[in-house]
């Protein structure tokens, strides 16, 4: 397997960041290891909250939560997905599927000997996350879902994604800070669209994002349905603590919460949120609100 690394001076001038990132190598089957980037911060004996990210955002969409995080003593994990971020970046688009998605962040979890875990997902975040959930329930103690689901392909997906998927495709070149901007509800400043560039430096390092789109099920018959209908019988089983926060501008995944609450019984009687202002990336427009009701969920 062939994969790039993005140099480490392409990450010297975050707004907001200072976080150091770890690594842990991932096993990717008889191709060898790829390194996976990580930020770990707050009290090692804390409770554990894993903030996955999805497309096309790495873990610096997590910024305005982890302080928030760590100052109410919660241990803060956000991954960088293979692919994005710190992580290693395999150039061949086929290198990429859903399925090794799902193996890569389950290897890092247990590279990182992570238990009794939190999740928060977001996008992808949750493509990925909700899955893992439905095959390991004994990992997580509770589930916080933010703009995302679990698609199998049985249900229509909303134009909006159609649309999202096409220009995914065609564009010359993949904006990611354009298209983190034009995501949000609130403006983002030209430092921080740069902060979500610096990952890619050109377009041999976007075959992750470039592929994301077009492996979200939107058939019966997609390679991931199977799995993810056998991840739903377990998620409707699902007792432990469930909560949803979307947001009120995302034109994807509005009403996700409302079958996510409906389906999952861990959700009964919690003290969802939808939040004001809030596009798909949530966490630009008000991680800080978010992040509150996180550290009172995990209280609870």
């Amino acid at each position: 397997m062939k994969w790039v690394r993005t140099p480490e001076e392409r990450f010297g001038s975050l707004p907001d960041f200072p976080y150091e990132p770890k690594y842990v190598q991932i096993p990717s089957g008889e191709e060898g290891a790829l390194r996976m980037a990580y930020i770990d911060e707050g009290p090692r004996n804390g409770q554990v909250v894993l903030l996955l990210h999805g497309e096309p955002s790495w873990s610096y969409l997590y910024r305005k939560m982890i302080p928030i995080l760590t100052g109410a003593g919660l241990r803060a994990v956000a991954p960088d997905l293979i692919g994005f971020g710190r992580s290693d970046k395999p150039v061949d688009r086929a290198n990429y599927t859903y399925q090794r998605h799902v193996d890569w962040v389950k290897a890092f979890l247990s590279a990182a000997d992570l238990e009794h875990v939190t999740l928060f997902c977001q996008d992808w975040g949750g493509l990925i996350g909700l899955r893992i959930v439905g095959e390991e329930p004994d990992r997580f103690a509770r589930v916080v879902a933010s703009n995302t689901f679990l698609p199998t392909g049985d249900q229509k997906v909303p134009e909006a994604f159609f649309a999202w998927r096409n220009f995914s495709q065609t564009v010359p070149e993949f904006p990611v800070g354009f298209i983190i901007k034009s995501g949000s509800a609130r403006d983002i400043s030209p430092e921080v669209m740069a902060a979500y560039d610096a990952p890619f430096p050109d377009e041999s390092y976007k075959a992750g994002a470039r592929a994301f789109p077009t492996l979200v099920p939107v058939t019966p018959d997609d390679p991931a349905s199977e799995p993810n209908r056998k991840a739903w019988q377990v998620l409707r089983t699902f007792t432990k603590p469930f909560l949803t926060l979307f947001g009120d501008s995302d034109p994807i995944t509005r009403g996700g919460d409302l079958v996510l609450q409906k389906q999952i019984p861990g959700a009964n009687g919690q003290p969802h949120a939808t939040l004001t202002r809030a596009g798909h990336f949530i966490q630009e427009d008000d991680g800080e609100t978010l992040a509150g009701h996180v550290v009172e969920f995990c209280k609870r």
